[in-house]
């Protein structure tokens, strides 16, 4: 027996017990006379004392050698601590050590093993196994646990089924790059490894399973950043003979549920918002509600004097800083080299501050006077004591410029708290997107997603007019979940692909199996996708989702742990019938 308690378990009531433990050495204090050692292991840390004169010399020899991280086993009596520690459950107790066992001995970590370690992200992600002995990585990853169980829990309570899907599956050419797979048993033949089991999913729907999900993996292979991964895993739902409202009630409830269980907390309303006003007033489609600063357009009151750069711009738009007013020169001024930046693509800023006398003292008084500033006081919501910060340009990009300083200053005001939760519904998405350098339109979710009723007949005439009967459910800024009424007829079907530019023969190679299961009876069907990482990553109160992930890769998609994506020798290749032509 290695063990018969944890190390986070003792208790003062177990005092004169003789126990075993097992775990890591977190760290020791040889006082010459007495070694007291931290025994750490998954549930938490025990204190042990070796002393000279109650632990058997041998045993108080092999103490003296223990170095951070040897893995060892304990045998002794529970006694009650001199020095209480308060702040760890086992603070009251410590173990006098009769029996020591070194079962193995460790190098020294190339970074502490603590909750505030001196290691940096590059060498932790190396030695990721020492990472994970951590506590705020390893509760993050207990902390995942827990809300993938509640997930299964709710929906198995609500009837759904979990079943599992191919990961080998067809390239298509929707989406994001598909990693592919060579197959050695079909010469000159790829798999495709899942963006998601779209397609298996809705085929679960017309085979009768009524309510599927999956807690599954998929893959992108797409630029990074620190909430992507190139694997990743959804949760993913379908449901047969449903509309809209009620895939909306459904995952309302999950979420609820999640939120309530893991984080003690009640939430009423789930507020539902178009895309075409989430755009107008916050500049994104996922935006973040717990906060305002929404958006002020200032075309009809900014565009009639002088001022050409204005003049000019298809949207001139700004939004209203609470007590930006009393912002230095130099604080606006590196508001405005931030909105410069690449990263961004401003030009530049105005700005107004609104005094707390009522009047208003702006970079562009040459061009507007007080009323003026007035009136676009009053577009923005901008009080005494606010600054209003306008941009101005290409709608689009002005939009998704104001939106990332919105965001900028709400961190720097501290308006993002991560204990409080805004979960929104944003509907009605643009069924189609255009391609502005092909001139193509493609689905702005996925092929097989559904117009809005009625709208059909406007792909002929105007598609970027035709709403998608699709949904995304956003919490805090992020997008948590989307999903869509799918299309369940073949000639509707059809048309869509048609309208993606696929010809008859194309859209028969990549999707025929499909197209001819709607033939047989496929039911009115629709579901949703949560990205379990982000969701867990929000719940924990972060954004970043690498430390929910137990082996993640880094921003150029490497596993620099077991360093891969890796060459392979000539002979796989030779069997894979694969030849490289890389030249230097």
């Amino acid at each position: 027996m290695y063990r018969s308690h944890s190390c986070g378990e003792l208790t003062s009531s177990h005092i004169t017990q003789e126990v075993t433990l097992s775990g890591w050495v977190q760290k020791s204090r040889d006082k010459g006379f007495m070694i007291w050692v931290d025994l750490r292991d998954r549930y938490g840390i025990t204190q042990l004392i070796f002393d000279e004169e109650r632990t058997p010399k041998t045993v108080f020899e092999t103490a003296k050698t223990l170095g951070r991280e040897f893995v060892i086993q304990v045998t002794g009596e529970v006694i009650e601590r001199v020095s209480k520690n308060p702040n760890m459950p086992t603070g009251d107790i410590e173990i006098l050590v009769k029996e020591l066992k070194v079962l193995n001995a460790s190098l020294l970590p190339p970074f502490t093993i603590e909750n505030e370690t001196d290691g940096g992200e590059d060498i932790r992600m190396k030695y990721r196994y020492l990472d994970i002995r951590r506590n705020p990585v390893k509760d993050s990853l207990i902390f995942r646990h827990k809300v993938t169980m509640e997930v299964r829990k709710y929906l198995s309570e609500q009837e759904f089924i979990e079943v599992e899907t191919p990961y080998l599956i067809k390239s298509t050419p929707e989406g994001a790059r598909d990693f592919v797979v060579p197959s050695r048993m079909n010469e000159g033949q790829f798999y495709a490894l899942p963006q998601s089991p779209q397609t298996f999913k809705q085929l679960l729907m017309v085979g009768g399973m009524d309510k599927y999900f999956q807690i599954v993996k998929c893959f992108r292979d797409e630029d990074l950043r620190a909430d992507r991964q190139p694997e990743f895993t959804q949760i993913d739902c379908e449901m047969a003979f449903v509309e809209q409202e009620d895939i909306l009630n459904v995952f309302e409830g999950l979420t609820r549920h999640l939120l309530k269980e893991i984080k003690g907390i009640d939430i009423e309303k789930f507020p539902r918002m178009t895309f075409d006003h989430a755009m107008k007033t916050y500049g994104n489609d996922k935006p973040d509600i717990r906060f305002g600063m929404e958006f002020g357009e200032l075309n009809e009151v900014a565009q009639h004097k002088e001022f050409k750069v204005f003049n000019s711009a298809e949207l001139v738009v700004g939004i209203a800083v609470p007590g930006g007013a009393s912002y230095t020169r130099k604080e606006i001024d590196k508001l405005i080299d931030w909105v410069k930046r690449p990263q961004v693509g401003a030009l530049g800023m105005v700005y107004v501050k609104c005094n707390e006398d009522g009047s208003f003292k702006s970079s562009v008084d040459k061009f507007y006077n007080q009323e003026d500033l007035a009136k676009w006081a009053a577009a923005t919501g901008a009080k005494a004591g606010d600054l209003i910060c306008v941009l101005s340009g290409n709608t689009n990009k002005v939009r998704a410029q104001l939106s990332a300083l919105r965001m900028e200053l709400a961190e720097r005001l501290n308006l993002r708290n991560p204990e409080e939760f805004a979960p929104l519904w944003v509907m009605d998405f643009p069924l189609l997107e255009l391609d502005e350098e092909t001139g193509h339109y493609h689905a702005m979710h996925h092929p097989f997603t559904s117009p809005k009723p009625g709208q059909l007949e406007l792909l002929d005439t105007n598609p970027g007019d035709v709403k998608a009967n699709a949904y995304d459910l956003v919490l805090n800024g992020n997008e948590i979940g989307g999903g869509s009424i799918r299309i369940h007829d073949k000639e509707m079907q059809a048309i869509m692909f048609k309208h993606l530019g696929f010809t008859e023969e194309e859209a028969k190679a990549q999707f025929g199996f499909l197209m001819d299961a709607f033939q047989y009876g496929a039911p009115p069907h629709g579901g949703l996708a949560f990205g379990l990482d982000r969701l867990v990553a929000i719940l924990g109160g972060q954004e970043t989702i690498r430390d929910f992930i137990a082996f993640p890769k880094n921003n150029s998609g490497r596993d620099v742990m077991i360093d891969a994506p890796a060459p392979i020798d000539d002979e796989q290749l030779k069997e894979l019938s694969i030849k490289l032509d890389i030249q230097a």
